[in-house]
């Protein structure tokens, strides 16, 4: 849908970020053939999705969007303007 927020928030790009450098940690230390550091990369992934979850939580993410507001998302859609 044209002109939503999705994944345009602080929270989502802060998460997204964290989880990545985990994935990019993980994946360097699977290389180098290091369990350890394969697991830690994994656990900072995971921490990138809790944190994301904590942002949205306190504010800083998209606003959950009702029932309501998506049929009126709809109808406004329909209506055309004739000149």
């Amino acid at each position: 849908m044209a002109g939503t927020s999705h994944g345009h928030t602080p929270a989502a790009w802060t998460g997204v970020m964290i989880a990545f450098i985990g994935f990019c940690i993980s994946g360097a230390f699977m290389v180098l053939a290091n369990p350890l550091g394969f697991w830690a990369g994994l656990v900072v992934v995971v921490l990138g999705g809790v944190v994301g979850m904590a942002m949205k939580a306190a504010g800083m993410g998209a606003p959950k969007t009702t029932h309501r507001d998506l049929a009126e998302v709809i109808a406004a859609s329909k209506t055309t303007v004739k000149v």
